[in-house]
C-alpha cells in the first residue's frame, strides 16, 4: 500500500452516506488503513464489534472513489500534503480524539506536531481590547516560548489578529480552514493567508470546491481544539463559535483559558461566564499562562534517563519510554507525552496511572506529569 491510495481510500471513506467522521475513524483503527476497509469490505461484521451489513452496502460506493481520485488529482497538482490517520505526521493531539478526522489536506511548512501548540480563538467582531491582548500576549509568549505554535481560524476578529501577531513577532502560524485549498474566506486575509504558508500553514478537511458553509466552521472548531495542548478565548459575546470551541476543548481534556473583561461588557460576557462556571482558567498574560502549563521548568536542571531506568528497574519499555522524557524534558503535559513517546492517549492514562502506584511519578495540576527521584 502507497501514500496515494491510502489518501485516495481515506478520502473515499469520508464521502460515504452514513459513515461520518467517528464512523470512518473506528473502521481506519479497527482495519489498520482505509484501504483494508475497503478491500476487505465484505468481511468487516465477522472482523469488527457493532459493524452490519449496511454498513457493508454502504461501502459499495463508486461515486465516492470517482471523486476521491479527482480530489487526489487536484492536492498533486497543487503540492497539497495530504495526511492521513496512519501517515506519522497526521497531528498526535488531534488523532487521539474520537470525531478527528479520517484525512487532512496542508499546504504550508509548519510543524503540526511542535512540542507547543496553542489555539487562540475570540468574537469576529474585536475590540481595541481583544487586538491589544492578542498582540502582547503572543509576543511575551514568543519571548518565554519561542518556539510555540500558534492556531486560529483565518476568520475576521480574534482570529486574524492571533494569526498576524504571530507572523509579526515570528511564531509559526496555522489557520484552519472550514472550506478546502481551493479559495481563501473572506478573501480580504488572502494576503495574510500567503505569507502564513511561508511561516506556518493552512490545513483543512474539506475538499475543494467546498462552500464555507455555517456548519462546516462548527466542524472545523474540533479541529481548533483539538490539535492543541490549550485553547484561550480572548474576547466573546454570550453566544459564539469560540465557545463551542471551548466547550469542545473541555471535552478533550485539553485545558482551556479566557480573558477577563470589564462586567457588562458585551464582548466580554462569553469569556467572564466561561471563568465564572469554572470552564476556563482566567488568564492575565503570557507568564500566567506559561506556568499554569508548566512549560517554564523545561529549563531547570533534570536526573538523566539512565538513572531513572537504574532506580526503577521493573518498568515496561513504553514506561521506561516515558521516564526518559521526564528525565531530558523535565515535567510534562500528558498531550506532550502522548506526542513524544507515540503513545495513544487512551494508554498513556493507563500507564500513568500504573506508574503513580509504582511511585515513579507524580501528578501535578494541570495535567502534568513530575518524575520522582
Amino acid at each position: 500500500m502507497n501514500n496515494s491510495q491510502e489518501c485516495i481510500a481515506a478520502m473515499a471513506l469520508n464521502l460515504v452516506p452514513g459513515i461520518g467522521s467517528t464512523g470512518a475513524k473506528r473502521l481506519i483503527e479497527g482495519m489498520g488503513s482505509a484501504v483494508a476497509v475497503f478491500e476487505q469490505r465484505t468481511e468487516l461484521p465477522r472482523l469488527l464489534h457493532g459493524v452490519g451489513e449496511k454498513i457493508v452496502s454502504a461501502l459499495h460506493c463508486p461515486d465516492a472513489w470517482e471523486r476521491a481520485q479527482c480530489e487526489y488529482a487536484f492536492i498533486e497538482k497543487n503540492n497539497i500534503t495530504c495526511l492521513t490517520l496512519t501517515d506519522e505526521t497526521f497531528p498526535s493531539r488531534l488523532r487521539e480524539c474520537d470525531d478527528a478526522p479520517s484525512v487532512l489536506f496542508f499546504k504550508g511548512e509548519a510543524n503540526l506536531n511542535a512540542l507547543r501548540v496553542v489555539s487562540i480563538v475570540g468574537t469576529r467582531h474585536a475590540t481595541d481590547y481583544g487586538r491589544e491582548l492578542c498582540d502582547s500576549f503572543v509576543r511575551d509568549l514568543q519571548a518565554l516560548c519561542p518556539d510555540t505554535l500558534i492556531v486560529s481560524g483565518l476568520a475576521f476578529g480574534i482570529d486574524i489578529n492571533a494569526h498576524r501577531a504571530a507572523l509579526q513577532h515570528q511564531l509559526p502560524t496555522v489557520g484552519v480552514l472550514a472550506h478546502g485549498l481551493d479559495r481563501i474566506y473572506p478573501s480580504t486575509h488572502r494576503n495574510t493567508a500567503v505569507q502564513m504558508l511561508r511561516e506556518g500553514g493552512l490545513l483543512t478537511e474539506f475538499l475543494s470546491e467546498t462552500n464555507p458553509d455555517r456548519h462546516n466552521f462548527v466542524r472545523r472548531n474540533r479541529i481548533v481544539a483539538g490539535i492543541a495542548d490549550a485553547t484561550i478565548v480572548v474576547e466573546s459575546a454570550a453566544k459564539g463559535g469560540s465557545l463551542i470551541t471551548a466547550e469542545i476543548a473541555q471535552s478533550y481534556s485539553r485545558d482551556c483559558f479566557a480573558f477577563p473583561g470589564r462586567a457588562g461588557d458585551e464582548l466580554s460576557l462569553g469569556c467572564n461566564q466561561l471563568i465564572r462556571d469554572n470552564k476556563a482558567s482566567l488568564l492575565l498574560g503570557a507568564d500566567d499562562f506559561v506556568q499554569a502549563m508548566r512549560w517554564n521548568d523545561t529549563a531547570q536542571p533534570k536526573k538523566t534517563a539512565i538513572v531513572q531506568r537504574k532506580l526503577f528497574v521493573d518498568l515496561s519499555e513504553e514506561e521506561q519510554r516515558i521516564v526518559e522524557i521526564l528525565g531530558k524534558q523535565g515535567d510534562q503535559q500528558i498531550n506532550t507525552l502522548v506526542v513524544e513517546a507515540d503513545i495513544p492517549i487512551h494508554k498513556m492514562t493507563a500507564l500513568l496511572f500504573e506508574m503513580e502506584m509504582k511511585g515513579v511519578i507524580r501528578a501535578l495540576a494541570g495535567g502534568v506529569y513530575k518524575l520522582l527521584g
